[in-house]
C-alpha cells in the first residue's frame, strides 16, 4: 500500500536525516526533500542515499536548493529568492514516499508562512523525531501541541537514541500517539547501521 510519512524534528539536529534513510530502508520507499537549506555540496538526500546503499535512485530533487545553513526564510533572503509556496509540490510516485522537513516545525520559510503550515499539501501522516537533551520535554510537547492545533495526522513519535525512561514516561503520558520506537545510540551511521536499525520499523 502506498503511504506518505513526513517526518519532523523537535528540533534541528534531532536525526531526522537519519530517521528518514532507516524508514527509506524500512519501507522500501522513497525519499524527498522539499527544501534543502545550506550543504549543498553533500545534501542530506546524498547522506540519505550514501546510507541507504541501494543499487537504484529512490530519492526526488529539492523544490528549493537554498544556499545558507540557516533557516529557510533568512537563506532564501540572503540569496534574493523568492519561495512560492504553490511550486513545493509532492512528487509523482508509485510508491512509499518519506518526505523529511528542515529544522522544528516551526521554522519559517517565509514571513507568512511555518514550516508546519504546508504539512497538510503533502497529504502525509507525520512521524515525530524526539531526541533526548536538556529541554527536550518541553521542545516535544511544543511540537505536539503545534500538531495538535492544526488536526494534523501523526503516525506517532520516534525516538532517537540513549533512553531516558523519565523522559519517555513524561511524553508518552501526554502524548495523544503511539512511540513507534527507538533508533540505537551511534555515532556513524553508515549503511550497515540503517540496515540493521530498518529491520524494527517494517510493520509501519
Amino acid at each position: 500500500m502506498m503511504k506518505r510519512y513526513f517526518v519532523a524534528g523537535i528540533g534541528t539536529g534531532v536525526g531526522k536525516t537519519v530517521a528518514s534513510a532507516i524508514l527509506c530502508k524500512a519501507l522500501k520507499a522513497n525519499y524527498w526533500k522539499p527544501l534543502q537549506s545550506g550543504d549543498l555540496d553533500f545534501s542530506d538526500t546524498d547522506r540519505v542515499k550514501a546510507m541507504v546503499n541501494e543499487n537504484h535512485d529512490f530519492t526526488f530533487p529539492e523544490a528549493y536548493r537554498l544556499p545558507y545553513p540557516i533557516s529557510p526564510h533568512a537563506s532564501a533572503e540572503r540569496a534574493g529568492i523568492t519561495m512560492d509556496m504553490d511550486k513545493i509540490k509532492t512528487p509523482s510516485h508509485n510508491s512509499t514516499l518519506i518526505i523529511e522537513g528542515a529544522g522544528g516545525l516551526l521554522v519559517p520559510l517565509r514571513y507568512d508562512t511555518l514550516y508546519v503550515d504546508i504539512i497538510p499539501q503533502f497529504e502525509a501522516e507525520v512521524i515525530l523525531v524526539s531526541r533526548h537533551y536538556l529541554g527536550s520535554i518541553n521542545h516535544t510537547l511544543m511540537s505536539i501541541d503545534a500538531l495538535k492545533s492544526r488536526n494534523i495526522k501523526v503516525k506517532g513519535i520516534l525516538f532517537n537514541g540513549s533512553e531516558v525512561p523519565e523522559t519517555e514516561k513524561a511524553i508518552s503520558h501526554y502524548a495523544p500517539w503511539p512511540i513507534l520506537g527507538r533508533i540505537n545510540e551511534t555515532h556513524e551511521p553508515n549503511a550497515s547501521f540503517v540496515a540493521e536499525q530498518a529491520l524494527k520499523f517494517t510493520h509501519l
